[in-house]
């Protein structure tokens, strides 16, 4: 019988899989984000938003669906996300600003808490890499906001195939799972920053108000200072030739687009609403003959793609920065 329980605990062993420390600070992360106060405030902040999106919407989706002017009227699901009637801004305009709030507030004292908790060192002491550190505790938050995005968008299904009666088509799937992807993307760069700022900053306080001024910047003042150094190089584009308000518009939009929360906008809305065509100016001859349809899913997520890809891009160049100066920082007890 001895010989029988030693057989089956060394099976066990054999079968059961051990797990890795980056599986275990991220089981430890994740279990950390859903038990914090903050992440409960901005739970609620984003499902009464999404909430009072959806009932705006659900009160004009008939004569959205009705209006045959529209060419994207036969998109039940995406006019959920995209209709309103102007008290409440649709759920992905308000996302461009509660999305870098979540993604600020899951990551502004990621390293910077463990250094004051005096944990930080018994972590590195452990046979755990420096760069798996990181990524796990970037890697849990994004995985937390997935699951989240990804709740709110099948109970946004749920409801409407209740209230409505009609199935979501297969283009509506794809545009509406994009949607989802944009958003973890969105909130991966804040959050991305965020850490960065956490390792670069001793306190917690520094960090999360060093992370909400550049929020507001890009936000709110970058825009203007555009729009003041457009005026000043072009007193009045009404005098310019169609070749020269082409390029002014272009470069404006260019300038524009450095700012996240536009990169963000311009793709949720190409995704979001199938009819748009180009998100810059287009001459008479490219208008000439055009018929306003929907454009398929590939070409949309073509339009987007430099978008994607900026954001994208600097979410890793946030990340490489935390990286290299996570390297580079001693750690002392």
């Amino acid at each position: 019988m001895a010989n029988i329980f030693a057989w089956l605990d060394r099976s066990a062993a054999r079968v059961a899989p051990i797990a890795t420390p980056f599986q275990v600070i991220v089981r430890k992360e994740v279990g950390d984000y859903i038990r914090s106060w903050r992440f409960y405030i901005m739970l609620a902040l984003i499902l009464l938003t999404f909430v009072g999106a959806l009932y705006i919407s659900l009160g004009n989706i008939k004569q959205a669906v009705t209006n045959f002017s529209d060419p994207d009227h036969t998109f039940v699901y995406l006019k959920l996300l995209t209709s309103t009637d102007n008290t409440l801004p649709a759920f992905h305009v308000l996302m461009s600003f509660l999305g870098p709030l979540l993604g600020i507030s899951l990551g502004f004292d990621a390293i910077n808490a463990e250094r004051n908790n005096g944990t930080l060192v018994r972590l590195v002491a452990q046979p755990l890499y420096r760069d798996n550190l990181l990524l796990a505790k970037f890697y849990a938050a994004l995985l937390v906001v997935g699951v989240l995005f990804l709740s709110l968008v099948l109970s946004m299904v749920g409801g409407g195939m209740l209230l409505t009666g009609v199935r979501p088509e297969g283009a509506e799937w794809l545009r509406i799972l994009a949607f989802v992807m944009l958003n973890i993307v969105y909130v991966g760069f804040w959050l991305s920053l965020s850490i960065c700022l956490s390792v670069l900053f001793r306190h917690a306080a520094t960090s999360a108000l060093t992370a909400i001024g550049i929020w507001l910047f890009f936000t709110v003042f970058y825009q203007i200072i555009v729009n003041m150094v457009m005026g000043a190089l072009v007193p009045d584009p009404r005098f310019l030739s169609e070749a020269g308000a082409i390029s002014f518009n272009n470069m404006f939009l260019s300038l524009l687009r450095v700012a996240p929360s536009q990169m963000y906008s311009d793709a949720a809305t190409t995704l979001l609403m199938p009819s748009v065509r180009s998100l810059g100016p287009l001459t008479m001859e490219q208008m000439a003959g055009a018929i306003p349809a929907p454009l398929s899913f590939r070409e949309s997520l073509m339009i987007v793609w430099p978008q994607v890809t900026g954001l994208i891009a600097a979410t890793m160049a946030c990340f490489a920065l935390s990286y290299f100066l996570f390297m580079r920082r001693e750690i002392r007890s």
